[in-house]
């Protein structure tokens, strides 16, 4: 599961973090392999810019569901802050940690700048600052200059993740496992993991390529029901659209018929690879999706405005997913 911990209208940021840990411990008992963060910063809905010390709180409260970032957005952070970060979490919670590294800011202008002060990327320096991290968590060399303290042997595992065919080449080239953020931009899916398993490169991380895929997941007792629920996320993703972001609304009645064809072609294209409905229709989405993908796994999203609701569609997307043999 990814979460982005949505603050609620209505709600506060301590009753969201309060939301994501029962969410967490939740499909922890599902039987869940992992449990991200995203780092995001100056969105009034969401509340994972600290995202290493929700990994550290999420960790001490779970007992063996991996725990990570999804991601890291690496341009913003010095690489030996980031080592010296997941290494401190990786000794606190040994073999439970995630390094997920994206480049995207995570944020607006203004605020990308406020975070890297006078900093200027170019596309040459996140491969290297990945390779940086990727030594900093590895065993110290003799003569070392610079080490990570903690970090150094942590060998933390480290994800490249992306919506493009950059990351995917790059992760291929690194012999790394990938990450594609088809949760909010499907349309380079199906290429980036087709480049991604052309050109991977075996390494000593990995043997032969490895995907997750990011699907957003509203599931319900009936299709009605899920549709209804998927209302709030129709309304996250028009403000995202319209570049009026805020925080996540009540479900309405009807919503997608009352805006028009251009905003509902928007939110379809930036949900396609979305999977709405009750048990049979989450099942065949699910099913349709790793045909398409063939993906090792898949990193539910879900934005559902009621936490129990939530908790509850998360119960019936488990068993959709269980079902299914190609997923184990």
């Amino acid at each position: 599961m990814l979460d982005l911990v949505a603050v609620r209208e209505g709600g506060t940021v301590a009753q969201a973090l309060d939301i994501a840990l029962r969410t967490a411990q939740h499909v922890e008992a599902l039987g869940f392999r992992r449990y991200w963060l995203a780092e995001h910063h100056n969105m009034p809905g969401i509340a994972s810019s600290a995202t290493a010390v929700l990994v550290g709180h999420i960790a001490a409260h779970t007992q063996s569901i991996r725990v990570g970032s999804g991601g890291i957005m690496l341009p913003n952070h010095a690489p030996l802050v980031v080592a010296e970060a997941f290494g401190t979490l990786a000794e606190l919670y040994p073999g439970r940690i995630d390094l997920g590294l994206g480049r995207a800011p995570g944020t607006d202008g203004p605020t990308m700048r406020a975070l890297r002060r006078d900093r200027v990327e170019t596309e040459e320096d996140f491969p290297r600052d990945v390779a940086e991290v990727q030594r900093l968590l590895g065993p110290a060399q003799p003569g070392q200059r610079i080490t990570a303290m903690p970090g150094a042997g942590t060998q933390v595992p480290i994800w490249l993740l992306g919506s493009s065919l950059f990351s995917a080449q790059l992760a291929a080239q690194m012999g790394l496992p990938y990450a594609f953020a088809s949760h909010f931009a499907p349309r380079m899916l199906l290429p980036a993991l087709e480049l991604y398993r052309r050109l991977f490169r075996p390494s000593a991380t990995l043997k032969k390529p490895y995907v997750v895929v990011g699907v957003p997941v509203i599931a319900a007792p009936t299709d009605e029901e899920a549709q209804y629920l998927a209302s709030s996320t129709y309304q996250r993703v028009l403000g995202i659209l319209t570049g009026q972001r805020g925080r996540l609304q009540p479900p309405l009645k009807d919503f997608m018929a009352h805006i028009g064809a251009q905003e509902r072609a928007g939110i379809a294209d930036f949900l396609a690879a979305a999977v709405i409905g009750g048990p049979d229709t989450v099942r065949a989405g699910f099913a349709a999706l790793w045909q398409a993908t063939q993906a090792d796994e898949f990193m539910l999203v879900s934005d559902v405005f009621d936490p129990a609701l939530r908790l509850h569609s998360l119960e019936i997307a488990a068993l959709a997913a269980q079902s299914l043999s190609p997923i184990p």
